[in-house]
């Protein structure tokens, strides 16, 4: 199985067999900014014989939330999303064709959708308030992302306390060049912080997260900008890079410049007010997961987040907190009521299952 998870700055690749439905990872490699996929495929697999591709697609919108086989159709649907996911859909499909050209014509070819996981959000948490006939012709609704991250920490919690009948209530985070937050009841998500696009949400590495939409009027108006200008803006030049002229965390974190610290805090702080807001929708939380590139490895922004919700039963032990990085562990204190996780997030795994599911059913 070769799993292919292209994101907006980078890309993993890995090889996994399967002997009697279990998996073991062969190898694994993370390429970052722009790369040729048919010289970069080639190099990693070598010699292997692949039988299967998982590819990590963001956006599935409504007809396409189940895992399943890359036909005409589910290709020409992916490509048609590509408009609500610039950053994703096109690179997805790049390394989708890629594959069939390097690899052999048939071999099946799996789409994993990071919108599947919030296919049946409540209505009351997929919904825009915006004239009905106008969001039924246009499919307007809160989709969500990073399902795939956000469903690999569900399942590592069920494992971590599998005493806790059906799951209980748990807040997860993903934050890495693109970050969210999900509410999860049950195993049921009950809200997420991103939406139509993953514009929404979290301020990101290079996205800006929640805006007014009457400054984007502003902005086409005023600004006299265009469509594509302001397309550019807001999925690659805001958010941490907008605000400090740098993206990256552990930079922004030693820095002393005004706007560096004010880019961390201001990611910290709208971190935090979903987390409440979240715990106010779940009715509390019986745990609180990090992950993705910042979550499992900058200890300083999860102790940020979590500031001073000691009245909500979070308790940090920050000993514990600052030894995590890049690995598994509670970072709670054993009496915090709400326990606290960094989980390394392996969405490769994920979606070589799904993959070895559709080829033993095929």
């Amino acid at each position: 199985m070769l799993t292919v998870n292209t994101g907006s700055s980078s890309v993993r690749l890995a090889l996994y067999a399967s002997d009697g439905g279990m998996l073991s990872l062969l190898d694994e490699r993370r390429i970052s900014g722009e790369v040729q996929p048919e010289h970069t495929l080639q190099d990693f697999i070598g010699s292997v014989s692949v039988d299967a591709v998982a590819h990590r697609v963001v956006h599935g919108g409504e007809r396409l939330a189940a895992p399943c086989v890359i036909d005409a159709a589910v290709e020409a649907e992916i490509e048609r999303l590509a408009v609500l996911a610039p950053l994703h859909n096109p690179r997805a499909l790049a390394w989708i064709r890629a594959c069939r050209e390097m690899l052999v014509t048939e071999i099946m070819q799996v789409a994993v959708f990071d919108t599947g996981f919030y296919a049946a959000l409540p209505e009351v948490a997929r919904s825009y308030a915006l004239p009905q006939q106008l969001v039924q012709r246009l499919g307007l609704r809160r989709y969500g992302f990073h399902g795939i991250a956000h469903q690999v920490m569900w399942r590592r919690w069920r494992h971590l306390c599998p005493d806790i009948a059906a799951g209980g209530r748990v807040i997860s985070l993903q934050l890495g060049a693109g970050c969210s937050i999900s509410a999860v009841a049950d195993g049921a998500p009950q809200d997420t912080s991103m939406g139509f696009s993953p514009l929404e949400g979290l301020v990101m590495a290079t996205r800006s997260g929640d805006l007014d939409p009457g400054l984007l009027l502003y902005l086409l108006r005023i600004g006299k900008m265009s469509i594509d200008e302001l397309d550019h803006l807001l999925n690659q030049e805001s958010g941490l890079r907008g605000m400090a002229g740098e993206s990256d965390m552990r930079k922004l974190l030693v820095s002393n410049e005004p706007a560096a610290q004010l880019a961390v805090e201001l990611y910290c702080y709208r971190a935090r007010k979903y987390v409440g807001a979240y715990l106010a929708a779940l009715g509390g939380a019986d745990a609180i997961m990090f992950g993705g590139g910042v979550g499992e490895h900058a200890p300083e922004i999860r102790e940020r987040i979590l500031a001073g919700m000691e009245w909500a039963g979070i308790v940090l032990d920050r000993e514990r907190n600052h030894a995590a990085i890049g690995a598994e562990a509670r970072i709670s204190r054993d009496d915090s009521p709400v326990a606290v996780w960094t989980i390394a997030v392996d969405e490769a795994q994920l979606m070589a299952e799904e993959a070895a599911s559709l080829l033993m059913n095929r």
